[in-house]
């Protein structure tokens, strides 16, 4: 495949001039490493000063689910220490007796638990950590488990909550000790940053409060009232850290999740209900199935992509909540840089 890194410049560029973000990052890769790889804008739209920079330091939002919570979890199966299909409520003692307890792990990662759809975290259970967690370990179900396909923050938070349980460590620990640390990804951690690194992160959404725009701060509501730290979001990373993670699907080695984990991952595991899921991976938007290319995406503007049967990944960050939330303008440009990439 030959890659037109020009094509893949100007849609970027004409990104920034239609203010669908202030500046973006990206890379195309194999197993072997980085492809092509470009920075296009700013940081800050009222800073010409200061440009994208490929060590840019990104608020990944949701990525989170993949590089801590899927990957730890991957850990865990590997070992032995967690069977997908299993009902929670019959090893996971806070589960037990509630709702959650007759959900399993694969319900989980392909969002068919029936939980709740909207987090509300503090609306629901107030600002305690425990009382949290409690709340979302006993709250009632929306509807009943492998019914429907609905994406929810919840499934990553109790994902994060049971890593947690199994292996006696927070979430930040594992994540560290289990996936980044061994992969090298030396820039990747939860918020929030340190000032020295603050200086390289792309600041995202406005906060009313403080009247500035987020950064080294994480934009979710939920990674906030809990420190920092959850399975939602809150992990902040490079595009040299996220390129090491997907070269590591493609070609696995045995410090992390292994090739089956990968594997299993990357398949449709919701049967015939829609939109087709893997296991928190989901096949990209307009692509054909049988171009097997798989995504998750980030609230900020951030996206990975990974095809084990093309050898190649990709992966696009930026920080368009500086601007808007408006998913659409940047829904079209992604779509338009995976069908470069991929091409």
């Amino acid at each position: 495949m030959t890659l037109d890194i020009p094509r893949i410049e100007q849609l970027l560029q004409d990104g920034v001039r239609d203010r669908v973000y202030p500046g973006a990052v990206w890379a195309v890769g194999n197993a072997s490493g980085t492809t092509a790889s470009g920075a296009v804008g700013h940081l800050d739209p009222t800073r010409p000063d200061e440009p994208m920079q490929l060590d840019t330091v990104f608020d990944i939002a949701s990525l989170t689910k993949i590089v801590a919570v899927w990957a730890v979890i991957g850990t865990l199966v590997e070992e032995g220490k967690l069977q997908l299909h299993t009902p929670l409520g019959t090893f996971w003692p806070e589960v037990t007796s509630h709702p959650l307890a007759q959900v399993t792990t694969h319900e989980l990662l392909t969002h068919t638990a029936g939980l709740p759809l909207r987090a509300n975290l503090k609306n629901l259970y107030g600002t305690d950590p425990q009382d949290i967690r409690d709340g979302v370990l006993h709250e009632a179900l929306h509807r009943a488990p492998s019914e429907a396909v609905e994406y929810t923050d919840r499934a990553a938070l109790v994902l994060g909550y049971l890593a947690e349980y199994l292996a006696s460590q927070p979430l930040d620990h594992l994540a560290a000790s289990r996936i980044w640390e061994p992969l090298g990804m030396t820039e990747t951690r939860f918020g929030p940053l340190p000032t020295g690194v603050v200086t390289r992160c792309a600041p995202t959404e406005l906060d009313e409060e403080s009247d500035t725009h987020l950064k080294g701060t994480a934009h979710d509501f939920s990674a906030r009232l809990l420190g920092g730290t959850c399975g939602i979001a809150g992990t902040f990373s490079t595009l040299t850290d996220l390129s090491r993670f997907l070269r590591h699907i493609l070609a696995p080695t045995q410090v992390a999740f292994g090739p089956v984990w990968t594997a299993d991952s990357l398949r449709i595991r919701t049967g015939e209900l829609t939109p087709a899921r893997g296991l928190f991976w989901h096949p990209a938007p307009g692509a054909d199935l049988r171009e097997d290319v798989w995504v998750h995406y980030g609230f900020t503007g951030t996206g990975m992509w990974i095809s084990p049967s093309q050898q190649r990944w990709a992966a696009f960050l930026t920080n368009k909540l500086y601007f808007t939330r408006d998913r659409d303008p940047l829904a079209g440009v992604r779509n338009s840089f995976r069908a470069t990439a991929f091409s």
